[in-house]
């Protein structure tokens, strides 16, 4: 184009001849909606004149939660609190135009003890050796100590938490480990880790745990077993029994898995899950179990079977003998990944109870 052809319509422009059809975006309006039956869905729906393409981000990250070319999101949030929302329009010249606003995610009362499934005190042919129900106001000593600190490349998988006795207490008839986003010690969070080596420890029997579970992207609780022997022969050679993990984000929050680990010339795995039908973890109780004999492991789901494992091969040896408890709540790691803006903290793992059978 001529420069002088350039000037005219820059003139035209100016004043207030005919419009110029440029290839940015402008005009952006953007509506939300909230959906008030308590699922955390929300609607988004942007329009612009002259977009080719719409983004949503989701709180500060640099990269797109979506993009399409129809405007129309929809998000689901697992956490109450105060979220950001920002849609962005794109044009054909690469430049966007934003809008962001802020929403309020409110899953109403908070879960009550009595929500959920639950298992009985007693059972035929088994009697109870050990049980712990939370009562009081304190931690039972006799039962329980904690490992601090951040272990050795994050507890082995890299996890981003520092671990105190301070996030963990008894209230309520209900045990709390809480994971809190603070610095401390040179880490960003800090947790709880505890366990009953050298206190309590069982070979065999059927151990029930009813916990309620956290949610977000990169937490990580597990209730799980090692053998009595790591001190001596090391991990994997040890046994591992994982009664229950789950690890949170990415619609991940309503399945939990079960999981053994060995030595076999080098470690060795296996496992199963079980994902719920309709739900999370977080918003009710529910019961982890384990039946262990000679023969089998098997782990069911308030009382559904979800995967079952025989120990009888010669290079299992390690689940036939005792093995001590550890209940912690882990942020980040190389399994769920790190948190980002979408992770609501605190986070709390919450159990009931923990019981151990023996057939008589």
């Amino acid at each position: 184009m001529h420069l002088a052809n350039l000037l005219a319509i820059l003139l035209l422009s100016a004043c207030g001849g005919e419009e110029i059809n440029t290839d940015d975006p402008s005009n952006l309006a953007v509506d939300i909606t909230i959906s008030d039956d308590g699922s955390g869905i929300v609607q988004i729906q942007a329009t612009a004149d002259n977009a080719i393409e719409y983004q949503l981000r989701i709180g500060t990250t640099t990269e797109p939660t979506a993009s399409n070319t129809s405007g129309t999101f929809e998000h689901t949030f697992i956490q109450s609190g105060s979220y950001q929302i920002e849609v962005r329009a794109y044009g054909l010249s690469g430049r966007y135009i934003k809008e962001t606003r802020q929403v309020e995610i409110n899953f109403g009362e908070d879960v009550s003890v009595e929500d959920g499934y639950t298992t009985p005190l007693e059972y035929d042919g088994y009697q109870l050796v050990w049980n712990d129900e939370f009562d009081g106001n304190t931690i039972n000593t006799s039962s329980w100590v904690f490992e601090t600190g951040t272990g050795n490349s994050g507890w082995g998988n890299n996890e981003l938490q520092y671990y105190r006795q301070e996030n963990a207490w008894v209230e309520g008839g209900v045990l709390t480990i809480e994971a809190k986003k603070e610095i401390y010690q040179g880490s960003s969070y800090t947790s709880s880790r505890m366990k009953t080596q050298s206190k309590k420890s069982f070979q065999f029997g059927r151990i029930d745990i009813r916990a309620l579970l956290p949610k977000g992207q990169g937490i990580w609780p597990a209730l799980w077993l090692l053998g009595d022997n790591i001190q001596s022969v090391g991990w994997p050679s040890c046994g591992e029994i994982d009664i229950m993990e789950m690890i949170g984000g990415s619609g991940r929050e309503n399945t939990v898995h079960g999981t053994v680990h060995w030595d076999n010339d080098g470690h060795v795995q296996a496992g199963g899950g079980y994902t719920l039908q309709s739900g999370i973890f977080a918003n009710e109780y529910h019961v982890f179990t384990i039946t262990w004999d000679e023969t089998y492991l098997t782990w069911f789901m308030n009382d559904i079977q979800f995967y079952q494992i025989s120990i009888t091969p010669s290079h299992m040896t390690e689940f036939r003998q005792k093995f001590f408890f550890i209940f912690n709540l882990a942020v980040g790691g190389n399994w769920p990944g790190n948190p980002d803006a979408t992770t609501v903290f605190p986070q709390q793992m919450r159990v009931d109870y923990v019981r151990v059978f023996q057939k008589e």
